[in-house]
């Protein structure tokens, strides 16, 4: 124009086969705008074209090779934005959040700097390390690690529209997963109880005993506080379950859960006098409640979802419906009448009810060892409890209680 010669820009966006056709357009438009106010949108790769050689020249970094572009977004960096603003956000229980921060930080610790991008563009290597995974520790903690994986990766795709869409955790062949059958019966119960009376800690004991007569999920229940509980009404709050916050629910306590609160309070009283207050089920933790709920198998043979699987089994024999025991376990209600059922109008009188028959069918299964087993009669008979704390208290089995608590 008027005699001059007009100089033409070419600028490197990105690579096409990492950049979505909708990414190029916005990045163009952006550098359009700067170029028309006489700015270079970016000096390192703007160059003129009819200036070849200074072309080459900054399309080959210094040492001789084409510069590389950036794969953008880490396993790391994806799975703090998926904790933060996913798992956090909705209220995702601290058991729920520290299972996946295990499976990312643990069996993906090598990968936790690599970019995403690598891992999807070399399936080959998502493969086998789920297949080392299995053989090290066990099939369903590798299809357990990979599903997370799978969910960071598609979390990441969203901010991240140049991730293949091939989530690289979809590639493997999952392991088969049979559910575990580990109920007891009716009649594994007089056993199991005399097991758990022979436990040395009281809190322990309750613990169990709750678990089983609630079919709570022990993780959920660890966590459980005095003020979650309500005689009056007669319920026990469960703020954040399995699910988050949005899942909170009321668990209605039947006779014999209400007696088993009341001597799991009075031990904690004597033993944890100042972590009563904090916890129901307190522990020399750092958490300052009881925080590992495992047996040995020789000494107690069913604990943790075992006692879950118990309670749902003998709902059946005790007269509940499934629908009233998925209420009561709070699972999700399947199909499209499950938004007009309103739980808590049901619980007053009717799951409580429900609940009762089947705590009264648990301890049916007793007969009369209450009576006749001496065990099972220091922890359940009349008086156990108040006997149990005045004779820690003129004897060195005091100290015992506490440390075995």
């Amino acid at each position: 124009m008027d005699g001059k010669r007009v100089s033409s820009l070419s600028v490197r966006i990105g690579d096409a086969e990492t950049m979505s056709t909708r990414e190029a357009r916005a990045t163009a438009k952006t550098y359009l705008a700067q170029i028309s106010k006489g700015e270079h949108p970016n000096p390192k790769t703007v160059v003129a074209a009819d200036d070849p050689d200074q072309a080459t020249s900054d399309a080959v970094g210094q040492s001789g090779q084409p510069n590389a572009v950036p794969k953008g977004v880490t396993l790391r960096s994806a799975w703090e934005r998926y904790r933060d603003a996913h798992l956090i956000r909705k209220g995702r229980s601290e058991g729920t959040i520290e299972g996946y921060r295990d499976h990312v930080e643990r069996l993906f610790k090598d990968w936790l700097d690599a970019p995403l991008q690598e891992l999807a563009e070399d399936p080959a290597k998502v493969i086998t390390r789920h297949d080392e995974i299995t053989k090290e520790h066990g099939p369903y903690i590798a299809n357990g690690g990979m599903r997370t994986l799978r969910a960071v990766y598609n979390h990441a795709r969203k901010a991240h529209r140049y991730l293949p869409a091939d989530n690289p955790a979809s590639v493997v062949d999952w392991n088969s997963e049979e559910r575990r059958n580990t109920a007891m019966g009716s009649d594994d119960l007089p056993l199991w109880f005399h097991q758990v009376a022979g436990l040395p800690s009281p809190i322990r004991r309750e613990f169990h005993l709750f678990s089983l007569l609630s079919g709570c999920r022990p993780t959920a229940l660890m966590e459980a506080k005095p003020q979650h509980l309500d005689l009056r009404r007669r319920v026990l709050h469960i703020p954040r379950p399995k699910g988050g916050a949005d899942r909170a629910f009321d668990i209605p306590l039947s006779r014999q859960m209400i007696l088993c609160v009341t001597r799991v309070m009075r031990f904690a009283r004597h033993c944890y006098p100042e972590r009563a207050n904090d916890w129901l089920f307190p522990a020399e933790s750092e958490s300052g409640h009881l925080a590992e709920q495992k047996e040995d198998r020789a000494v107690l043979a069913k604990w943790g979802n075992d006692l879950r699987q118990t309670f749902r089994t003998l709902a059946t024999p005790a007269g509940v419906s499934e629908f009233d025991a998925r209420l009561l376990m709070n699972h999700a209600i399947p199909g499209v009448n499950a938004g007009y059922i309103s739980r808590h109008k049901l619980l007053e009188d009717h799951l409580r009810t429900q609940q009762q028959a089947i705590s009264s069918t648990m301890f049916a299964a007793l007969g009369n060892l209450i009576a006749k087993d001496g065990t099972i009669r220091s922890w359940l008979g009349p008086r156990a409890v108040q006997r149990a704390i005045e004779a820690s208290k003129h004897s060195t089995e005091g100290d015992a209680l506490r440390a075995a608590a």
